[in-house]
């Protein structure tokens, strides 16, 4: 990873992508969407990224969105396939997103008849066609993590199957479900069983089914094949289109966060304090929880130097973890977070008025770093009012 990057010379703190192993991502994905027959999309909720957008077209069908704000962004700046879901719209987001999306899924069956009417004009009014969905609840979920389980106890996500007894589904062309988080095909094999005892009487005459995302394609020993052959096997019994739609997936492995020790203070035992933070720019380190790697670095005690990394903020717990060196740490040490690019940009908060890390790419072929954005006062100011 940032073979020959020069860390000195990138701004600190920085979210830095490497364009190789982000390309090698995408192209995992795209083998996925070529042999399965599948719509491949990326969700801007885990990676939103839009300097790094004219790669990532190239393998994928488009994006999905969570709101208006998403919505316009792949619009814009990616420009193909905007597939929209929100837990809600409101009449003014509503009309918003069908500016800019072909496919929006509504989480019930009162919001799509709340806004049918809306999608019809707009489709009318632009000249094309504008697909709707309904997210359903599968009631099964192997998400270990309450947080980020979306088939939890009195989830607000999906609508379960009784919902559905006695009613008109005229019109809808497809159905969605997201069950998964950083998972495998073992899993999604499970839940498609699930789902299809639960809703298999309603997929006839529908155009697609969403399978959601959490579907981590790119994580090592991966089962390709068998994903393959779910697809497949789906699409050869329903003659639906199968739309899927990681997000963490692109993103995966595929950067870093740069970062510098400003002191190091004792209280029991050395804790290096970093210009990042843990609660601001890697909130998913507190939330969800995991202990992020750093290169060169070991467990604690494991290397005979043992720190704490904590963060900027003023929050006691901003703290990213425990970590041993085989070197002592100093003031102007550079330490490099791995696996930084999915659910950090998008969570990231000016909270304490820290700054936002830059944000660059790495081309390790002619090694060109390029630093796409920084940030100061303003992003904070504006944040405000």
């Amino acid at each position: 990873m940032l073979e020959g990057l020069d860390l000195n010379a990138v701004p600190s703190p920085c979210y830095v992508a490497d364009l190789s192993l982000l390309r090698g991502n995408l192209r995992a994905m795209d083998a996925v969407r070529r042999q399965a027959g599948c719509t491949m999309l990326l969700a801007l909720k885990g990676f939103a990224m839009f300097g790094v957008f004219p790669m990532c077209r190239e393998y994928l069908d488009g994006v999905c969105a969570s709101g208006p704000c998403e919505a316009r962004l792949g619009f814009e700046e990616f420009g193909k396939q905007v597939h929209v879901y929100a837990p809600a719209f409101s009449e003014r987001d509503m009309g918003e997103v069908l500016q800019y999306a072909d496919h929006v899924v509504f989480n019930s069956l009162a919001q799509w008849r709340r806004h049918r009417g809306a999608v019809a004009a707009a489709a009318l009014a632009g000249g094309r066609e504008i697909q709707v969905g309904l997210r359903v609840n599968p009631g099964y979920s192997e998400v270990a993590t309450e947080i980020y389980n979306p088939c939890a106890a009195n989830s607000r996500l999906g609508i379960p199957r009784e919902r559905f007894e006695g009613q008109d589904l005229t019109g809808l062309d497809g159905l969605h479900f997201h069950a998964m988080c950083e998972q495998g095909p073992d899993v999604l094999e499970r839940i498609l069983k699930v789902f299809e005892d639960r809703f298999g009487d309603l997929i006839p005459g529908r155009r697609w089914v969403n399978f959601g995302g959490g579907h981590h394609i790119t994580r090592g020993g991966y089962d390709v094949d068998l994903l393959v052959r779910l697809v497949r096997d789906f699409r050869r019994r329903y003659g639906t289109e199968v739309i899927i739609e990681p997000g963490e997936a692109a993103a995966l492995n595929a950067g870093v966060l740069v970062a510098t020790v400003l002191d190091i203070v004792e209280n029991g035992m050395k804790i290096a304090i970093l210009d990042t933070s843990a609660a601001a720019h890697m909130p998913d380190t507190l939330e969800m929880p995991y202990r992020p790697g750093v290169v060169g670095a070991g467990e604690p005690g494991e290397l005979p130097h043992t720190y704490r990394l904590g963060g900027l903020t003023c929050l006691a717990g901003d703290v990213i973890g425990d970590y041993s060196f085989a070197e002592p740490l100093a003031v102007g040490t550079r330490i490099v977070l791995t696996d930084m690019l999915h659910y950090t940009m998008v969570k990231n908060t000016t909270f304490n008025g820290v700054k936002l890390p830059s944000i660059a790419t790495y081309d390790p072929g002619p090694g060109e770093l390029r630093v796409l954005r920084t940030f100061g006062y303003e992003d904070y100011k504006t944040r405000l009012s």
